[in-house]
């Protein structure tokens, strides 16, 4: 698992330095960003002491009181003191992972450590395609369209040349406008037309689907597992890596909760969650034989990391 972290953090600092559209002066910064995120694995190093909560059996309404009061005195006793980097915002039988701007730091909980997102008897294809794909994807909120307007400290800080800045603009809207065109609910009547992905409203995790992606792949290139043999389906690793990341996007919804998430979320739907980042990696399109022109091989790619 560190392991994993650590290739993955290299994978990103190897990007970093190969953008062409960047400076010398932001790639320093970058670097140093990069350097500064501290990764939260498995729990907490400390846990919180709830012996002063009070939980009374049979006084369900009491106990969520008492809880609200315990979280918001918690939260009141913070004032003055110095911000402690060792806490935590979620519990480790979450299964999920975040990056936090002004913490500079990711958090991967227990419950993200198992299948399907990563098993111990499962090879290097598999966990980071998954996994990997998730490390990859909290990493790069770094550097999205938000989380780049973030320093080294978390502070909101502007450490971005112009040009550099219009460089990243010019790249993410290619990723708006990609995203716009995919149709997250098809109206029956005419499947031309339907409720359509808002790419500038999912744009920040866009960025970092498609950039996380790509730094788990580049990851998974230097591990064993990367030389193996197909598998008994026969499977090559690099078609495994691409299966384990879209199978850990399946979903299911109704058509009412797809409509109100188009507009809401910004997340896009599992299917453009896969496809919208896979049509942009050449990996795949050679791993598959996509030919060029080709739904999942179209002549324009969309990268900003």
């Amino acid at each position: 698992m560190l392991a994993m972290t650590r290739a993955i953090a290299e994978a990103m600092r190897a990007n970093i330095q190969s953008r062409d559209w960047m400076s010398a002066a932001t790639k320093t910064r970058a670097l140093e960003k990069l350097d500064s995120v501290v990764y939260k694995v498995g729990h907490p190093e400390f846990w919180l002491d709830y012996s002063k909560l009070e939980i009374v059996r049979g006084d369900a309404l009491g106990n969520v009181e008492r809880a609200a009061d315990f979280t918001i005195s918690f939260d009141l006793a913070k004032i003055g003191k110095p911000t402690d980097r060792s806490e935590w915002s979620t519990s480790a039988p979450t299964n999920n992972a975040y990056y936090d701007e002004q913490m500079v730091d990711i958090t991967i909980p227990a419950a993200a450590l198992q299948p399907p997102n990563f098993a111990v008897t499962a090879d290097d294809a598999v966990n980071y395609g998954n996994l990997g794909a998730l490390i990859g994807h909290e990493l790069t909120h770094g550097f999205d369209d938000e989380g780049r307007d973030y320093d080294a400290r978390g502070n909101l800080s502007n450490w971005w040349t112009a040009q550099d800045a219009k460089a990243f603009e010019a790249r993410a809207s290619g990723l708006v406008r990609q995203y716009n065109a995919f149709i997250a609910v098809k109206d029956k009547s005419n499947p031309a037309k339907g409720v359509r992905v808002d790419g500038q409203l999912t744009l920040g995790e866009n960025t970092a689907d498609n950039g996380g992606t790509r730094l788990a792949y580049d990851a998974f290139l230097a591990t064993p597992g990367a030389k193996n043999g197909p598998d008994g389906l026969g499977y090559s690793p690099a078609r495994r890596f691409f299966l384990s990341y879209a199978q850990g996007w399946c979903e299911h919804h109704t058509e009412e909760a797809a409509k109100q998430e188009a507009k809401t979320d910004p997340h896009a739907p599992g299917k453009y969650r896969v496809n919208g980042v896979l049509m942009n990696m050449l990996p795949f399109r050679e791993a598959f034989a996509c030919k060029a022109g080709e739904p999942m091989a179209p002549a324009t790619i969309h990268r900003v990391w």
